[in-house]
This record gives C-alpha cells, structure tokens and sequence, in this order.
C-alpha cells in the first residue's frame, strides 16, 4: 500500500497527507483528545460514532429548500483510502411519500460536549449547486429524526444555538463562510452574526476548518486563518452540550441553482477531531 500510495503522489494526484495525531497548539485547555474518526476502516462508517439523520422533517422534506433526501445508504456515505465520501447524486429517490431529485447524506456525530476545539480537515465539492457543511447544534434541539432526540430538552431551533463552522454557497467556490445562529435566552429573540473568508482552490485540496470554543468567545478559522469571533455569554445558548454535523445538501437557500449536467459530487473528510 505504503508503495502504491508512493507511485500516486509522484504522478501528481491529490491525496490526503500523512495523518499527525500529535497536538501542534499552544493552548493548554485544548490538550485532550476527547472524539476522533480517523476514517481508517473501509466500508460503511462508523456506527459507534455517527448516526445517518434521514426522517425528512418538513412534509417529507428538509428545511431551506434543499433538493436531496438523505440516506444512510453506503453508496451516499462511506469510508476507502483514509477519508469518508459523503455523495450527493442526481437520482429520483422515494421515501416518507416523498420524491426527490437529488440524494446525499447528513451524519450527526455520537459525541455530545460544550467548550473545545473542533478540527476537520476536508476538500469541497466542485459543482454550482452544491453546500457542503460542518456545524453543530446543541442537544437540546430535538429536531425530527435526530440522534439524541428530546433526552437533553426540547427547546427547538433557534433556542438551542447553532455554529456553522464551515459552509460554502453552490455559487462561490472561492470563499467559505462561517455563521452563528441563536435565540437570545432571555429576549427569546433570534439573533446572527458571521463571516466569510475568501479561500482561493477551497475547492481543489484540503483544508482544516476549525472552531475554538470557551465560555468568553467562539472563533472559526480555515487553516489557522479566522474567520469569525463571536463573544460568548450567558445570554447565549452557547455554554451547554452541542454535537458535530456533517452533510452535503443541494440547492436550497445556499446551495442555488444547480446545473442541469450536474451527475454527482464529492464531500471528502480526512479526519474529525474534537480537543477539550
């Protein structure tokens, strides 16, 4: 394998690198390795750490007009040569009574916690029409179909808070955004803040896209760059349990216009790893 991998690499072809497991931060309160997918094993991914959200929660579909149903069909999802594919295709798939054009996949990690550094290092997608991202939400969100459903609460969105750590519209392959969703805890008013940080070939190799968390601020950043600080406060339903979500949704509010040559496309990640 260490050979053939070899033979690519001198042939030019884009593959992850060596994966490093060692900790390159300065700050201490990040030192723990608390959840990781190093997406090692082939085949379907792992069942002890993601779960495949795929109940359509608005009459059969999914919220901002997305195109897709999501599946927890391997063909959607899986692990081969060190990283997970979550795949989006142009295909007519039936399900709740509902038929959609499009189909991919929408994995809730099986990790709940608050404060800490979160780090995925993943190549974007190619096609208009495409919106790859990674965000979480917090548990108490009870949202249909979910993998912790009402066990924590069930305050409902946008009470229980939501970072967008990465996303990226279907029509800018060059830039990469980063937003805060919430419900003001004491107003109940929805309130967001957040950026955007032009990412030249976002879209031809990998990248690290992160999130530092703690009870004063959360910041977001592509390869070490920031994107966004946000103050944190009690205010903010950002000092409880959230989860990790990664999907690849099509069309919709950020996903736009999809070509209609569009055949299928490609969210790879390299590895998942949440410090506290």
């Amino acid at each position: 394998m260490k050979a053939l991998l070899t033979s690519l690499i001198l042939l030019g072809l884009c593959l992850p690198q060596t994966k490093d497991t060692t900790i390159s931060r300065n700050q201490e309160q990040f030192a723990k390795l608390v959840f990781s997918d190093e997406f090692e094993n082939d085949g379907k991914p792992d069942a002890n750490k993601w779960h495949h959200q795929t109940i359509a929660p608005e009459n059969g579909g999914w919220y901002n007009d997305e195109l897709q149903h999501y599946t927890d069909r391997e063909k959607n999802s899986y692990v081969s040569d060190g990283t997970l594919k979550i795949n989006a295709y142009k295909e007519n798939y039936t399900t709740q009574n509902s038929t959609k054009g499009y189909t991919s996949a929408r994995m809730n990690a099986k990790y709940a916690f608050t404060y800490g550094k979160v780090e995925v290092r993943a190549k974007l997608p190619t096609s208009a029409g495409t919106w790859p991202a990674i965000w979480t939400l917090g548990v108490d969100v009870n949202e249909t179909g979910n993998y912790f459903g009402d066990q924590y609460g069930k305050v409902g969105w946008p009470l229980c808070g939501e970072i967008d750590i990465l996303e990226q519209t279907g029509w800018d392959k060059n830039s990469t955004i980063s937003h805060f969703h919430w419900g003001d805890l004491n107003s109940k008013e929805y309130q967001n803040e957040g950026g955007t940080l032009s990412v030249p070939e976002s879209d031809t190799g990998f990248h690290v896209f992160a999130m530092e968390w703690t009870p004063e601020s959360i910041k977001t950043f592509v390869d070490d760059q920031l994107v966004y600080e946000l103050p944190n406060s009690k205010d903010k339903p950002y000092n409880h349990d959230h989860y990790l979500i990664l999907n690849l949704a099509i069309g919709g509010n950020l996903g736009g216009e999809v070509t209609e040559n569009f055949t299928e496309d490609t969210f790879i990640i390299d590895y998942v790893r949440i410090y506290q």
